[in-house]
């Protein structure tokens, strides 16, 4: 118990809020000059936004998103934040992007499966949404993603431009600690509104042939994080682990009524885009079937 509170109490102190949203690195002149953009000398509207909203969007971007960093022609390094969706999903990224104001909507229509990318360039990430994750004590919870978060800080903490500097760094420092067990993901305030963003890319409601409804998140092996899910949705199922894929999944009728109070009636971040219709769709099948229909619904 006192181990667990002591975890806890870590993942509070890695930050000390301040009250205001201080710059990572330095801003170059040129970077302005290219976007056409000043420095943000006023942060409070985006101190202002809500951190479930923030959680939400790591979650999202665990799953659908990346950090990437490539260099120019002139080895200079370049840096941006994409969250990829298909283009029939644009209204998740028109959402972000109203409550971010940061970033670009791309759409790519000649691709066989249509896309939609909302891009964040570096001055953003520096100035505001990077700070914002810190501020918060919001963070990554997939080793991609860290791995690319950790680099990325280093890199503008330490103003490196070239990218074969980043060839010399043997151990990039972590910016937060990251959970050691199942129980340390629970401890972390912002995991529950993390889960429905990562339910919105890696999450699926569905009814099987057999009538079973099933809730289902699913990604590359990352064990202790999907034992994780088990606790929080206080089951005993077992995660599928095959094909280098962990797979949570849950059909009994207290299990699916725990999915159902977890999405509708826990006060979370809502599901939104093409996941929110998706559950909606999901929750009008399961009143319309003779196993599930007396379970607990939203009106």
């Amino acid at each position: 118990m006192y181990g667990a509170m002591r975890t806890y109490l870590l993942y509070l102190k890695v930050y000390t809020k301040e009250t205001s949203l201080p710059t990572i690195g330095t801003i170059h002149k040129n970077a302005l000059k290219k976007s056409n953009k000043t420095l943000r000398l006023d942060k409070q509207e985006y101190i202002s936004i809500p951190s479930s909203f923030l959680a939400f969007l790591a979650g999202l971007i665990d799953g659908d998103g990346y950090i990437q960093i490539s260099k120019t022609p002139k080895g200079f390094i370049t840096m941006k934040l994409v969250i990829s969706l298909h283009l029939e999903d644009i209204s998740t990224l028109e959402y972000i992007h109203s409550v971010l104001k940061l970033g670009k909507i791309n759409i790519y229509k000649d691709l066989k499966s249509p896309t939609c990318k909302l891009v964040i360039n570096k001055t953003d990430l520096q100035e505001v949404l990077f700070p914002l994750f810190i501020y918060n004590n919001i963070f990554f919870l997939t080793n991609t993603r860290i791995d690319q978060f950790n680099l990325a800080m280093y890199i503008l903490r330490n103003d490196i431009k070239l990218q074969s500097e980043i060839a010399e760094v043997k151990n990039v420092p972590f910016v937060f600690e990251i959970p050691k067990s199942p129980v340390d993901y629970t401890l972390l305030p912002f995991f529950k509104n993390w889960i429905v963003g990562f339910t919105c890319s890696e999450g699926s409601f569905f009814i099987k042939k057999n009538n079973d409804g099933c809730f289902q998140l699913k990604q590359r092996i990352h064990s202790d994080l999907f034992e994780a899910f088990k606790l929080i949705f206080s089951t005993n199922r077992k995660i599928d682990s095959t094909n280098n894929y962990n797979q949570f999944g849950v059909s009994s009728k207290s299990d699916v009524q725990k999915v159902i109070n977890y999405f509708s009636f826990s006060g979370l971040h809502p599901l939104v885009g093409l996941k929110y219709i998706q559950y909606e769709k999901w929750l009008n099948n399961l009143r319309a079937s003779s196993r599930y229909s007396k379970l607990n619904y939203p009106k």
